[in-house]
C-alpha cells in the first residue's frame, strides 16, 4: 500500500464536537442499528485494544502496529485491568485519540462510540480524551514509544513498493520516555540534539546527532531493528553526525528548504486558580456556567448534575449519580468546546463518576 497523505490537512482543533442531534450523530447511529460487532468480547480479559475510525467504522488495528497513530486519524483505545491480583472485577480505562488532522467526521464517531462503549461496559469505564502530541501520563504508559506519522487511513506502515513509498523522515527525542514523531522532510528537520531515522523504503538510516543521547541511540536502534524484521530486504545503515561529511548520501536524499512551519501550543497566560463549572438541563434547557474559583472540595460536586473541573494542567467531567441522560452524555462535549476557547485546548479530559474514578478526582483537588 503506498504511502498517501490525506488530500486535506484539517486541523481538529478547528471545529467543536457538539455531536448529539447532528449529522454525525444520525450516520452514527445508522451504522450501529444492528449493533456495533467491533465491541463483541471487547473488556472480557486483561489487555489493551486499539480500534482505527475509518468513514464511521470501527476497524481492528493491528496489535504489531501498537503504539503508531496517524496524525489524520482517531482511534479509541481500552485498557482493562485488575486493581490487584486477587481481585476478579476488571477495570477500564477508554480512550479515544485525536490526531493533529483528523477530520470532525473521525473524531466525532470516536467520541460517540466511546461512550457507546463504555455503555456496552455497564458504565463501568473511566473515559479519556488524548490529543496527539499531549498525551497524558497514563496514555503513554501503554507504549514503549509512541509514534505519530504523516497521513490518515489510506497509508499503511508495510507493504513497502519501492517505486511509489514515499520516504519518511522519524525524530528521535525525549529523555525518560523517547517519542518518536515523523517530522517534515527537509534537512532544516534535522538538529545535532537528537536522533532521526530516514526511512526511504528498502534503504533506511539512523543518523545520530553529534549531541544525542544514549537513550536516544537506543530507542532509534531497537526501531530500525524492528523495521529490518518488517522488511527483511532493507538495508539498514546507522551514521553518526561528526564521522560524515555534507556530502554524504544521506544528505543528499533529504530535500533542502526550510521545514513547515510547526504549531505551537502555547501554555494560557493568567491565573491558575481551579475553576468548577456545572452542566444542567434542571430547566429544560442547557445550561453552562462557572460555579466556583478557587478551593474546589469533593461537597461542591453535587449529584444531580454534571460538573467540570478545570485543574488547568487537565480537566475532568463528574457525572453525579442522579444527572440525567442527556447531561451525562454531553459532559464531554461541553468539556471539549470549554478547551476550544482556550490556549489549552490540547489539555487531557477525563470523565468520572460517583461510580467509577472517584479516587481520581479526589487526587486532583488535593494537588
Amino acid at each position: 500500500m503506498t504511502g498517501l497523505i490525506k488530500a486535506k490537512k484539517y486541523d481538529w482543533k478547528d471545529s467543536n464536537m457538539a455531536l448529539f442531534g447532528t449529522d454525525v450523530e444520525r450516520q452514527v447511529k445508522k451504522e450501529s442499528a444492528m449493533g456495533e460487532p467491533a465491541w463483541e468480547g471487547a473488556g472480557q480479559s486483561v489487555g489493551l485494544k486499539i480500534w482505527r475510525i475509518v468513514k464511521f467504522q470501527i476497524t481492528d488495528w493491528a496489535e504489531e502496529d501498537y503504539g503508531k497513530f496517524f496524525d489524520g486519524d482517531s482511534y479509541i483505545i481500552l485498557n482493562t485491568y485488575k486493581k490487584n491480583e486477587d481481585s476478579e472485577e476488571l477495570c477500564y480505562d477508554l480512550h479515544f485519540w485525536i490526531g493533529k488532522h483528523s477530520t470532525q467526521d473521525e473524531y466525532g464517531t470516536a467520541a460517540y462510540k466511546t461512550v457507546e462503549l463504555d455503555t456496552f461496559l455497564d458504565d463501568a469505564a473511566v473515559q479519556h480524551r488524548e490529543v496527539m502530541g499531549h498525551e497524558s501520563t497514563l496514555f503513554k504508559s501503554y507504549f514503549k514509544s509512541i509514534t505519530t506519522m504523516q497521513g490518515g487511513a489510506e497509508t499503511g506502515f508495510k507493504h513497502v513498493l519501492p517505486e511509489e513509498y514515499r520516504p519518511r523522515l522519524l525524530h528521535f527525542s525525549g529523555k525518560r520516555r523517547i517519542e518518536v514523531k515523523e517530522v517534515p522532510y527537509k534537512r532544516s528537520s534535522l538538529n545535532s540534539g537528537d536522533v532521526y531515522v530516514l526511512d526511504l523504503g528498502m534503504q533506511i538510516y539512523q543518523w545520530n546527532g553529534a549531541e544525542s543521547s544514549g537513550m536516544e541511540r537506543i530507542k532509534a536502534a531497537e526501531y530500525l531493528q524492528q523495521m529490518e524484521s518488517e522488511r527483511p530486504k532493507a538495508s539498514t545503515t546507522v551514521l553518526d553526525e561528526s564521522g560524515i561529511s555534507k556530502a554524504h548520501r544521506f544528505y543528499e536524499a533529504i530535500p533542502e528548504g526550510d521545514a513547515d512551519e510547526v504549531d505551537s501550543d502555547d501554555e494560557e497566560e493568567g491565573d491558575d486558580e481551579k475553576k468548577l463549572l456545572r452542566l444542567s438541563d434542571a430547566g429544560g434547557s442547557f445550561t453552562f456556567s462557572e460555579v466556583k474559583t478557587g478551593d474546589v472540595a469533593m461537597d461542591d460536586l453535587g449529584e444531580d448534575d454534571v460538573f467540570v473541573l478545570d485543574t488547568k494542567s487537565e480537566l475532568f467531567v463528574w457525572v453525579g449519580g442522579k444527572a440525567s441522560v442527556d447531561e451525562r452524555r454531553n459532559g464531554m462535549g461541553y468539556a471539549h468546546k470549554y478547551l476550544m476557547d482556550k490556549a489549552r485546548h490540547y489539555k487531557p479530559v477525563s470523565v468520572v463518576s460517583e461510580k467509577v474514578g472517584k479516587d481520581r478526582i479526589e487526587v486532583a483537588l488535593s494537588a
